[in-house]
Order: C-alpha cells, then sequence, then structure tokens
C-alpha cells in the first residue's frame, strides 16, 4: 500500500517574524511546528497540507507576512509520509505544565505523571493544539481562572483541533462539551483523544462549520465559549457568537496576534460583549469576554 504523501514546507526567519510567518501558515496549513535556533536569533518553522491543496491561499498569507514583516525567506517544498511528519512532531513534544493545574504530554511519553496536575495526554496527529503555541497554553491559563468563579454547564469548544481545551475543560468542570471543528479530521483526532483522556462520554466531537451547524445552534445558549481560531473569523462570527452566549456567558477567544485583539475585541464589543480579562502571551493575547 502506498502511503500518504503530505505537502511539506519549511522556512527560516528571525525572532520577529515568526508570529506573522506562523500565523499565515496556520490559516492554511493542517499542523505548523516551529524550533528556535539557539543563538542565532531564528526559528525553523514547518508546515504540512494535502498535497497540491490551497495553493493560492498559501501564497496569499505568505505573501501578507513577507508585507508586513519585510522579510522574504526562501521557501523548501517536499513530500513526506503521515508517518513520518508525525513521528518528528513526536519526538519534539516533551510533557508541558501550563498554569497550576495542568501538564500537557503525548501518548509517547511513559514516565509517572505529574502530582497535583490535571494530565492532558494528545496524539495531536495532524491536528492543532498540543501545548506548545501560545494561544493553546493562554486559553488554558484563561480556564483555570475561569473555573474560580464561573459554574458553566453548557460549553461549547468551536474550533477545537486536537480537542484539548474540550479535555480541559471536561476534566476541570466534570461537564458534557460540544467540540466542533470545520476540518473532519480534527474532529476525529478530538475524539480519539478524548478516549485516550477517557472522557469520550463526556466530549460530543463533530465536523461542523461554525454558528450557520445546526447542532451548534440547537444547542445554544452556552455559558463558556472556546474559539481559538483567528483574527478575521472571530469578527466576523462575533454577533453570533454573543447572541449563542447566555447571559452572564463567558467566551474565551484566541489565536490573535497582539496587533489584532482590539480589532478582535471592538468587534464583540459592538455585539454587546465586555472585556473581563486580556492575557499576554509573547506576541499572542488571548481576551475573556463575558455577556451582560
Amino acid at each position: 500500500m502506498t502511503a500518504e504523501l503530505l505537502d511539506c514546507i519549511t522556512l527560516t526567519v528571525p525572532d520577529d517574524a515568526l508570529d506573522h510567518f506562523e500565523s499565515a501558515l496556520s490559516s492554511v496549513c493542517r499542523a505548523v511546528s516551529f524550533f528556535q535556533n539557539d543563538g542565532l536569533g531564528t526559528w525553523d518553522i514547518s508546515a504540512v497540507k494535502e498535497r497540491g491543496a490551497f495553493e493560492a491561499d498559501l501564497f496569499s498569507a505568505l505573501s501578507l507576512a513577507e508585507l508586513l514583516t519585510g522579510v522574504s525567506p526562501a521557501l523548501a517544498r517536499s513530500l513526506v509520509p503521515v508517518g513520518g511528519w508525525l513521528a518528528r512532531t513526536k519526538a519534539a513534544f516533551p510533557e508541558q505544565r501550563i498554569g497550576k493545574r495542568f501538564a500537557v504530554r503525548g501518548t509517547h511519553i511513559s514516565a509517572p505523571l505529574s502530582k497535583g496536575r490535571i494530565t492532558l495526554t494528545l496524539d495531536a496527529g495532524l491536528a492543532f493544539g498540543t501545548g506548545e503555541h501560545n494561544s493553546t497554553r493562554g486559553c488554558l491559563i484563561a480556564l483555570e481562572r475561569i473555573a474560580r468563579y464561573h459554574r458553566a454547564r453548557n460549553i461549547l469548544d468551536l474550533g477545537t483541533g486536537s480537542g484539548i481545551l474540550a479535555i480541559a475543560a471536561t476534566k476541570l468542570l466534570h461537564r458534557k462539551i460540544l467540540a466542533t471543528d470545520i476540518d473532519a479530521r480534527a474532529a476525529r483526532v478530538a475524539a480519539t483523544n478524548a478516549k485516550l483522556n477517557f472522557v469520550a462520554a463526556r466530549i460530543h466531537a463533530i465536523k461542523a462549520d461554525g454558528w450557520v451547524d445546526k447542532t451548534i445552534r440547537r444547542s445554544a445558549p452556552y455559558d463558556l465559549v472556546f474559539a481559538n481560531i483567528l483574527a478575521r473569523p472571530l469578527c466576523a462570527m462575533a454577533h453570533s457568537l454573543a447572541q449563542a452566549l447566555s447571559p452572564g456567558g463567558i467566551a474565551v477567544l484566541a489565536g490573535l496576534l497582539n496587533t489584532q485583539s482590539n480589532w478582535v475585541l471592538s468587534s464583540h464589543r459592538r455585539a454587546g460583549l465586555v472585556l473581563e480579562h486580556r492575557i499576554i502571551d509573547g506576541a499572542w493575547t488571548i481576551l475573556i469576554l463575558r455577556k451582560r
């Protein structure tokens, strides 16, 4: 049987251009990883997508990143087997302790569990969300903060990726959660990860195209919504999100560069949400909003 091949894109950028190029690739590709070249002030970025797919979108996203940064990195292209990509990703995925409550680890780690922490075990596959990215870490820290004062009963994880936020929320809050992603493969990965963490009975992972999906609309109103996506779709969906929140409901928005946060915040303020807290992690911002 011939192994499934993926397009692999690799490039090297300076520190101050990392976030723009990582965001550009994440908007098109299924998985993105980045590793720092110690002492050189540069990062190596690798991304994979379906073979031959989304080429125009990739060109547009990278062109915008070049315009914003003034950096035009050399782009290397190759074909890699799915299995080879996953093996390389796992090798660079150590356990991470996030906030005071969570520890995130891959299925390849066999060391004893971290005492006093909620362990999230992931086989991230080709879905976004292993806890390495600033926005994922920020969402977990936001969840930890929210759990101290907000009793959420109906929860939605919009753009679930690996399912990490849904798994963390159900382990911490002991609630059932609807986890959705526009990518069918991501929804399957999220369901698999829910089983790995013994919370499959509490997480309903489905492919769904945002707020136009009937299942998402029928399950509203929500007390808590996670939306770790990108700035532009978040702005476009601001009114739909506000309508789907219960009075006093909270939304955690992420996937935003610091330069985009006020734009996203303004869109949601116009929809009737207010800012409760802003978490900044490097070049990334996580917004915690509440419905009046």
